[in-house]
């Protein structure tokens, strides 16, 4: 299946507010075909002209039920200075954490929700995952900081039935969190 804007469902849609369901090891065929469009699909959006003629927006993760599957996968690629990220996961899960937070300075966005809505999204500024992991074909346990640490629970807040906005504080959005990592 070809991800595009077409295929991602949207905020309202109740399958963004549904918890998705565990899945099932060794994965079948339809859902590694899945998760690899997953990938595909955030690793061609870093490309301006993929995009363009896709008519797809840029992204570093996209989680399942965005593509109306409710299925705890969900798909990262992350390409900066400190090196690429890339993950395949199936049912994820957070086994530890900080308790300092964290939260991206312009606040975060999502394929799903257009327009984005505003404010400070408060995270774990450390968080560790485990996972099975589709790309190494086996189960790791994942240590992320800073921005791949907030990418990861923006993505797995979406296996819960959350989206970011839940996390923003709706009397001040952009009221400052006190000792939090600003990213």
């Amino acid at each position: 299946m070809l991800i595009d804007s077409t295929t991602i469902v949207l905020d309202g849609d109740p399958v963004l507010r549904r918890k998705a369901d565990l899945v099932q090891l060794p994965l079948s065929e339809e859902d590694k075909n899945t998760l690899t469009d997953m990938i595909e699909y955030v690793r061609n959006s870093h490309d301006e002209e993929f995009c363009k003629e896709h008519n797809v927006r840029a992204s570093v993760g996209i989680a399942a039920p965005q593509i109306a599957v409710s299925k705890q996968m969900l798909a990262i690629s992350i390409m900066d200075e400190d090196g690429d990220i890339e993950f395949a996961l199936v049912n994820p899960k957070i086994i530890s954490n900080s308790t300092q937070k964290a939260y991206l300075e312009n606040g975060e966005s999502c394929l799903s929700v257009n327009p984005d809505r505003e404010g400070y999204v408060p995270r774990y500024a450390k968080i560790t995952v485990r996972a099975y992991n589709m790309l190494t074909d086996r189960f790791e346990d994942i240590r992320l900081k800073g921005y791949p640490a907030i990418v990861m629970q923006h993505e797995m807040d979406h296996l819960k039935g959350k989206l970011y906005y839940d996390h923003i504080n709706p009397a001040d959005p952009w009221q400052e969190i006190e000792g939090a990592l600003v990213i």
